[in-house]
């Protein structure tokens, strides 16, 4: 069900991320910003269609950010996010990442797959690298929350 992303999968990855952006639910992601990344993504496909992706992103040798959890929203609802974000847990955990966090509008979703809540203020400077260019910033409204692998897989 869940895949590697491919090169060619990015103009539809944009769509669904973006439209969400749009609706104030997640922040946008440009397109050359996808390509550069697009070894940190997975995505579910139906019917030649991407109706979720999302990305994990290495920030340090001990953590990791999941990110761009987008769900096409005619098929919400049926544990494709869930999918998603449980292949990217299989990747952190293969990689040896001990803590993943995420920055969120949707706390509830990623609180049911094991991640606490956080003060952004606890997460290191390098996760800041990527918010300096955010319209955003420094005023985020996003959640942080934050998974310890030690404590997911007990």
């Amino acid at each position: 069900m869940v895949r590697r992303a491919k090169v060619r999968d990015v103009p539809q990855m944009a769509r669904l991320i973006n439209a969400y952006a749009q609706k104030g639910q997640m922040l946008g992601r440009p397109m050359i910003e996808l390509y550069e990344s697009i070894r940190t993504f997975a995505v579910v496909e139906r019917d030649d269609k991407i109706v979720g992706c999302g990305s994990l992103a290495v920030i340090w040798n001990d953590i990791a950010e999941v990110r761009a959890v987008a769900v096409d929203a005619d098929y919400r609802g049926q544990g494709i996010g869930r999918a998603i974000v449980e292949a990217l847990l299989d990747d952190a955990k293969e990689l040896e990442i001990p803590r993943l966090f995420c920055l969120t509008y949707q706390p509830g979703f990623f609180k049911k797959l094991g991640f606490k809540d956080l003060d952004k203020h606890d997460l290191p400077h390098k996760v800041w690298k990527d918010c300096i260019n955010c319209p955003k910033f420094p005023d985020c409204d996003e959640i942080a929350l934050i998974l310890h692998f030690d404590a997911a897989h007990t």
